[in-house]
């Protein structure tokens, strides 16, 4: 059952407005996302060996157990069209044939989708983006919709949420943001016709145009309803989720950033930022081996401080 409609992975570096596409996504009539993130997917395939030959039944139920202890979490309160019945699911998976893990998730998915009277299921794990040549073997026709946003915004968000993120400095931002939007671009470069780019700006600024060019490269109808996409009311979600699309939620680093961070973020990530069209505050930013050790002994101690007492 792999595969039959191609599954849509949204993909981005954190914080960059994945959540804010989720929701209009979903609230498209043909297209299913969970509310949350799976993070499964590569560790568990990553385990294959460990699960055996899956048309037993009895390894199917292991795989599913482990599935379900990966994120509880998800499948209770973000999995909204069947429950993850660990005896119903294998009973049903068994009669199925699935013989392979990217088969047992994809069915998983694909039996939500069907659940919620959708046609399309999706998935918004930003990470996923360091992975997408796996991604691409687990699911050979995944859509990969790579949302990018100005590191800098990025940056200054990432940095609110320090401890969630494990981001702990200016330099670390940088060196995160270019790495995934790196890895998602060199993706895309080798995987044209299964990868697409939307800038969180153009999003913002003509929503209509960036959905229309989006739904034509998943092959989806455009409906209305992604522009007028249901609002979350959890507080925990993005702001953005809560009101109406603001074109003016760019840029704040011209306010919120001092000139040494700018000059941190831009000596590491000058070249990515402006292969997006993304203007520099200084072009010829550079920065020491000094401060290369600084700030890397720093993500070190910080480290240390959140694994003996904050986790």
């Amino acid at each position: 059952m792999n595969n039959i409609n191609p599954p849509i992975f949204i993909v981005g570096a954190p914080r960059s407005g994945t959540t804010l596409l989720q929701y209009m996504l979903k609230s498209h009539p043909e297209i299913s996302l969970p509310t949350g993130e799976s993070h499964f997917f590569i560790p568990i395939y990553q385990r294959h060996a460990e699960f055996g030959d899956l048309k037993v039944k009895e390894n199917l139920k292991f795989l599913l157990t482990e599935i379900y202890n990966a994120r509880p979490d998800f499948f209770d309160d973000d999995f909204h069209g069947i429950k993850f019945d660990i005896n119903i699911l294998s009973d049903q998976l068994h009669a199925l044939k699935t013989s392979t893990i990217p088969d047992v998730i994809s069915t998983i998915f694909q039996m939500n989708a069907t659940a919620e009277h959708k046609k399309y299921w999706g998935e918004k794990t930003p990470y996923y983006i360091l992975h997408l040549p796996l991604i691409k073997e687990m699911f050979p026709n995944a859509r990969i919709v790579h949302i990018i946003r100005d590191g800098r915004d990025c940056a200054i968000s990432m940095l609110e949420r320090r401890w969630d993120l494990r981001i702990y400095n200016i330099y670390h931002a940088a060196y995160t943001w270019n790495k995934y939007v790196r890895s998602g671009k060199d993706f895309g470069i080798n995987n044209p016709d299964c990868y697409f780019e939307i800038k969180y700006t153009n999003l913002l600024n003509s929503p209509h145009k960036s959905l229309k060019a989006l739904c034509k490269f998943l092959n989806i109808e455009y409906n209305e309803s992604i522009i007028n996409f249901e609002r979350s009311n959890e507080s925990g979600k993005t702001p953005l989720l809560t009101r109406p699309l603001q074109a003016n939620n760019t840029q704040k680093w011209r306010n919120h950033m001092s000139i040494k961070e700018l000059q941190i973020f831009e000596a590491m990530a000058g070249s990515t930022l402006t292969e997006y069209g993304y203007e520099l505050s200084n072009p010829c930013a550079s920065i020491s081996k000094f401060n290369h050790l600084v700030y890397e002994a720093h993500i070190k101690l910080c480290d240390i401080y959140f694994n003996f007492f904050r986790n």
